[in-house]
């Protein structure tokens, strides 16, 4: 399992136009930041923090839960931190999303299912406001928005509360006492 590290570094390539992370040992991550979603010290070099380093323990054991692999669990735990540290202030998006029947106050961290007539889906939350929050999709297939806008794997979006339902319920991992 990826183990953060404080050799780690963070920097914006343009020729990718992306935020990206150096693990060292030759191995780079590239995050699916671009240039219009990031707050201005994106653009210089920066350590990978402790604070960094904390999100990443914090979402690494939210992520665990989820039935995909090692990889893609590591790659969504990064895709995390850096939009946790990142991505700029934007507005929510709730327009794409059904509104439910009692706002959610989600906690970092948590999962929420949204839903709308083309999709539904979990998203993890990262930075939880007072009535809106900015989220991560955490599933495999695409969310479609609308008709002609689609959420992948690890792509962030701001919704209000009041669109999301807790669904922290369906990854709980229950205690199983074994008799004999």
């Amino acid at each position: 399992m990826l183990k953060p590290s404080d050799k780690w570094n963070w920097y914006f390539d343009e020729q990718k136009a992306c935020l990206m992370l150096d693990l060292g040992e030759e191995m780079i991550f590239q995050t699916n930041l671009c240039r219009k979603l990031l707050v201005n010290c994106a653009f210089s070099s920066n350590e990978f923090t402790v604070d960094d380093a904390s999100a990443f323990q914090t979402y690494s054991e939210k992520i665990r839960c989820l039935d995909i692999n090692e990889y893609r669990q590591a790659e969504l735990t990064l895709y995390c931190v850096a939009a946790n540290r990142f991505h700029k202030p934007v507005q929510p998006k709730s327009w794409f999303f059904d509104a439910q029947p009692s706002a959610h106050e989600p906690e970092e961290g948590d999962m929420v299912f949204l839903s709308n007539q083309y999709s539904e889906g979990v998203f993890i939350v990262l930075e939880p406001g007072e009535t809106s929050s900015l989220c991560i999709y955490v599933g495999q297939d695409a969310f479609l928005l609308n008709g002609s806008k689609t959420l992948h794997f690890g792509q962030p979006i701001k919704v209000m509360h009041d669109r999301m339902a807790s669904a922290n319920h369906l990854f709980v991992l229950a205690p199983i006492a074994m008799v004999g």
